[in-house]
């Protein structure tokens, strides 16, 4: 059995229950999946297709009727109810700050802070030496692993985290200057275009931070186990 294969069949063992944990799969069903950045996207186009053309409530009801009938499709094809209807409470919570000031830039503005707000997170857990995708990789393998004394994974969440962390400000960066310069098509562009291709690659960083970790701490507790 060769090393890459211990890591992945480290990555797949549960947090001392026995259950199969895998980790790939867990960020892309962190990130949604393609179709779900598909279906989380679509009800945004909508949205800022129609305000031009109808009054603001009306744009944001026919987002709002987008994201249910998105959410119904989905969960025919079999999904979860909360997976499904994750995209309706979210166009539903950006509707609702868009009515109360009247704005429709404001429909992307709890994205804009969302991504401030990782931003910050993640480049604090960088200052305090302590990577968040580290402690999330150590969370998942049972949460004793001395991660950080090893300098090698130590370095690996370092560049982990720092890409999430250049995602999420890169989001903010672009999307705070298309509000301020009140496109709200720019803002439909900007967060589709920089939605699933930049988390995408951001995912794959993870995971490999993950599977260096994996290869280098966990593959040894296997036998043990």
């Amino acid at each position: 059995m060769t090393d890459d294969d211990r890591a992945g069949a480290a990555d797949a063992a549960g947090p001392g229950d026995g259950r199969p944990v895998d980790v790939k799969q867990a960020v892309l069903d962190g990130m949604g999946g393609p179709s779900g950045m598909v279906y989380s996207a679509l009800p945004v186009a909508g949205f800022a297709a129609a305000v031009p053309f109808v009054p603001l409530p009306a744009a944001i009801g026919a987002a709002i009727a987008a994201a249910g009938a998105l959410a119904v499709f989905r969960m025919w094809r079999g999904e979860a109810f909360m997976t499904a209807m994750g995209g309706v409470f979210g166009v539903a919570a950006a509707g609702g700050v868009s009515a109360w000031t009247g704005s429709a830039n404001d429909f992307f503005l709890i994205g804009i802070w969302a991504s401030l707000a990782g931003a910050v997170l993640t480049l604090g857990s960088l200052l305090v030496r302590r990577p968040l995708t580290g402690g999330i990789w150590n969370a998942v393998h049972g949460g004793g692993h001395d991660w950080r004394a090893d300098r090698p994974s130590l370095l690996a969440h370092d560049l982990a985290t720092l890409t999430v962390a250049a995602v999420f400000a890169g989001r903010f960066a672009v999307s705070q200057w298309l509000y301020l310069a009140d496109s709200t098509t720019g803002l439909a562009i900007a967060d589709t275009v920089t939605g699933f291709p930049l988390t995408a690659l951001a995912a794959v960083v993870v995971v490999w931070a993950f599977r260096r970790t994996t290869k280098r701490l966990a593959k040894s507790a296997a036998p043990a186990a």
